[in-house]
């Protein structure tokens, strides 16, 4: 006891604060039963997705189906009972319930049976995702309109006649009162929200698919979300914050895979200016014509356009990429300086002291005395551009919450998540990388990055320290010890001029080698403080050729890759359409997707994705609230309780009455 009272002694201010949410040795009691009812309940469900680019309608199906488990659930309820196209209506309702609806009203004649018996089987699913968080924390998760409502029907007793009775007349009155669709509705929505508590997007939201913005938009929208930066996001995020090289490689990226009607119609970015610029400058490029896969239903006349446009911001890039580089030696990318190794009357370029035709030589723009100039219309161009940027309201919002919800690496419930890499030496040795002056390595050079990305957009003076982090922006995508980028060189110059493909190779750092051995991956994990026995690195970036029989899992399970090629370019490759990593009380299992057609035909013929399920680690113990982060904090806010009641009982605080008085 003696003990105690010095600890109440040593934090009294703090426990007099406490005092004031918990006034008496009955609401400390309470609180102290709440919680640790709670971190004895079975540990919430974690999804992890990485590499979306932009791939908007499969993202929002494999959130709208939480990778599987709302047809793992519907199956294990129903599978003895309910043929499978009943099953798969089921669960097309919960993905799709407004537009759904609409479908089955018009095919079904006896509309108030079938809303009966639909919601009774609703109901028993929400009962089911449920069963393993507290009443209070489903109440909270509920729809405010029908919160009494959901709340009294999951918790009637089956069993007791008069307990059914209450139950079907609730479910008569909401349905003679014609609001069965927003209760089917509000039942879905809880029942999505209820089964993945936490989602973690390991990386690259943008660039590729269609609609990086519209994923953006879900992410925004949903409960409970972090994001670990990828290099493709952190260009936009240069981009937005005034990176006049990110600037112009995010349009390069959108006009190569021709997406532009993502920075037009997504951000309200104005292109024009670059349009009639690259119209009045440049003649063929069939060179830079978009990727056939990203092209099939464009018109031959905008494809052309949309080639110009290519080149013309490629030139661009090319020039400004030059100029960061000259500007930070400390970078060591001078090999990346390939205008001034052109030789313009022979049409070829020397590249790491080899030369090589080029397969287009028109370069209007480009003053080979000084082939890094911008031009005075190019300047002006990315001065509209970078106005357009700054100002696009979607996308500074979209921007914000990246800063707000996500990061260069997380640790989370002793998982270390990161999108590429933790850049390391050949032995296995961190490497160092210099950060605007500063070398770092490690987690220390994690969390130097991680600032100054921050410092890149949050900074308002444009100073010379803010172009220098927003430098910085553009070297985390594609720097050579980038730990978001991982690779020797980017070879964007290499694969628009050069046909000989043995000059777009792009090594990988030494990291991806090493780190499948379990010792480096060990090392890794204990150098960001987690727990060696339990923890695992989480990775994106590299897709993993399931198509060759490679392997997710790696350092005997220390590592897991979880890129699957969830982007339409990379499915080829991979042989599947993604991952969904799944971490439970029970462990941890991985769903790898089958591609999606549309929405359209899954709501129409009930089409789901099909995905497989990896079960890889088990846990003898099931895992409960207490084994989490969360858990962490709630014991140890039980401990304070434990004190300020420990305090009011020795009379060293003095408890408040209902007036406030003491």
């Amino acid at each position: 006891m003696s003990y105690l009272t010095d600890e109440v002694k040593k934090n009294r201010k703090y426990l007099d604060l406490l005092s004031k949410e918990y006034p008496t040795i009955q609401s400390v009691c309470t609180e102290i039963i709440n919680l640790r009812a709670i971190i004895n309940l079975p540990k919430g469900t974690e999804h992890f997705m990485s590499d979306l680019h932009g791939e908007h309608e499969a993202f929002k199906h494999i959130l709208n189906n939480c990778s599987g488990v709302i047809r793992e659930k519907v199956d294990m309820l129903y599978g003895d009972t309910l043929d499978e196209e009943t099953r798969s209506e089921i669960c097309t309702l919960i993905y799709y319930p407004e537009q759904k609806l609409q479908m089955i009203k018009k095919e079904k004649a006896n509309t108030d049976n079938w809303y009966m018996i639909t919601l009774q089987r609703l109901l028993k699913i929400c009962k089911k995702v449920a069963s393993k968080y507290t009443r209070s924390k489903v109440r909270k998760a509920m729809p405010k309109e029908f919160q009494y409502i959901i709340d009294e029907l999951l918790h009637a007793e089956y069993g007791e006649e008069s307990q059914t009775m209450y139950y079907t007349k609730i479910m008569d009155t909401i349905i003679n009162l014609h609001n069965a669709d927003a209760f089917i509705i509000a039942l879905s929505s809880l029942i999505k929200r209820l089964a993945v508590d936490r989602l973690h997007i390991v990386g690259d939201i943008f660039d590729r698919g269609p609609r990086p913005d519209l994923i953006m938009d879900m992410l925004m929208d949903h409960h409970s979300v972090d994001i670990q930066w990828g290099n493709h996001d952190i260009l936009w995020m240069g981009a937005a914050a005034g990176s006049s090289a990110c600037i112009a490689t995010v349009i390069n990226n959108c006009a190569a895979f021709n997406r532009l009607e993502v920075l037009e119609q997504g951000y309200g970015i104005n292109l024009r200016p670059l349009a009639l610029f690259a119209e009045n400058h440049y003649l063929n490029c069939e060179n830079f014509a978009p990727r056939a896969i990203r092209s099939e239903h464009t018109a031959q006349k905008d494809l052309k356009l949309v080639a110009k446009m290519h080149k013309a911001i490629a030139i661009i890039l090319f020039k400004l990429e030059g100029a960061v580089i000259k500007r930070h030696p400390e970078y060591d990318m001078e090999n990346r300086l390939l205008l001034d190794k052109i030789d313009f009357s022979k049409g070829t370029v020397i590249i790491e002291g080899k030369s090589y035709p080029m397969n287009d030589t028109f370069f209007p723009t480009i003053n080979e005395a000084d082939p890094y100039a911008l031009t005075s219309e190019e300047k002006e161009l990315m001065k509209d551009l970078k106005q357009s940027f700054r100002e696009s309201t979607h996308l500074n919002e979209h921007v914000r919450f990246l800063y707000s919800h996500g990061s260069i690496y997380s640790c989370f419930n002793q998982n270390l998540l990161f999108h590429g890499c933790l850049p390391m030496e050949e032995n296995g040795d961190f490497m160092e990388v210099n950060v605007n002056g500063t070398v770092a390595k490690g987690k220390a050079l994690m969390d130097l990055a991680d600032s100054t990305a921050r410092q890149a957009y949050f900074h308002m003076e444009e100073t010379k320290y803010k172009r220098s982090c927003c430098d910085f922006m553009w070297y985390l995508w594609c720097g050579k010890r980038s730990p978001l980028f991982g690779r020797s060189k980017m070879t964007t110059f290499e694969r628009l001029f050069i046909e000989d493909k043995s000059t777009w190779t792009e090594a990988k750092n030494p990291y991806y080698v090493v780190s499948k051995q379990e010792e480096f991956a060990v090392k890794i994990i204990r150098e960001f403080g987690l727990n060696e026995r339990v923890s695992h690195i989480i990775n994106g970036h590299v897709p993993v050729k399931a198509i060759d029989g490679e392997n997710p899992i790696r350092a005997n399970g220390r590592l897991i890759v979880i890129d699957g090629g969830f982007c339409r370019a990379y499915q080829p490759t991979t042989g599947i359409a993604g991952y969904t990593l799944i971490y439970n009380s029970y462990g941890m299992r991985l769903m790898s997707h089958q591609p999606f057609e549309s929405v359209d035909k899954a709501i129409k013929n009930n089409l789901d994705i099909q995905s497989n399920s990896t079960v890889f680690e088990t846990i003898k113990e099931r895992m409960k609230v207490m084994d989490t982060d969360i858990g962490t904090e709630l014991s140890d806010k039980i401990y304070d309780l434990s004190l300020l009641l420990n305090a009011y009982r020795d009379g060293l605080i003095k408890q408040k009455t209902n007036e406030g008085h003491y």
